[in-house]
């Protein structure tokens, strides 16, 4: 989950299967409330538009919006951070196992909000880019 205003990495989730007990698995990474999301954008996959996931938005009064049907654009932040984190940490490593996968992701997400730099935000890292006040 990557807040679009500064490109942090909010939310993630490792798992064998890609359902909604995942996403559900990253919106429990947050480092803040529920409450604090207004809107949940999403492709139109079955892990995503499903009664769990809306009854979870539903419950903190989370709006949702799902991309356009065939339209690869609205969702294109998200597509090139996951691109990038396939890139630099899935397939150069193999993985041991599912806890080694998570571990490594949760060191990852740390070191690409702080350190990694991102073009769209002039070269900062997120963190700093969030920390000079500044939002896309």
């Amino acid at each position: 989950m990557v807040d679009l205003h500064n490109r942090v990495i909010v939310g993630h989730a490792a798992g064998g299967r890609k359902d909604a007990r995942l996403v559900r698995a990253a919106f429990a990474t947050l480092g803040s409330p529920l409450t604090d999301i207004d809107v949940f954008h999403t492709d139109r996959g079955s892990e995503f538009a499903n009664s769990d996931i809306d009854d979870l938005l539903e419950a903190f009064d989370i709006r949702r919006s799902l991309s356009r049907k065939g339209d690869p654009y609205d969702n294109a932040a998200i597509e090139s951070t996951n691109r990038i984190l396939k890139k630099e940490l899935v397939y150069r490593w193999a993985f041991a196992d599912l806890g080694q996968l998570r571990r490594e992701l949760n060191s990852y997400v740390r070191w690409r909000n702080e350190e990694g730099m991102h073009s769209a935000l002039g070269y900062m890292s997120p963190v700093e880019f969030r920390n000079a006040g500044l939002s896309l």
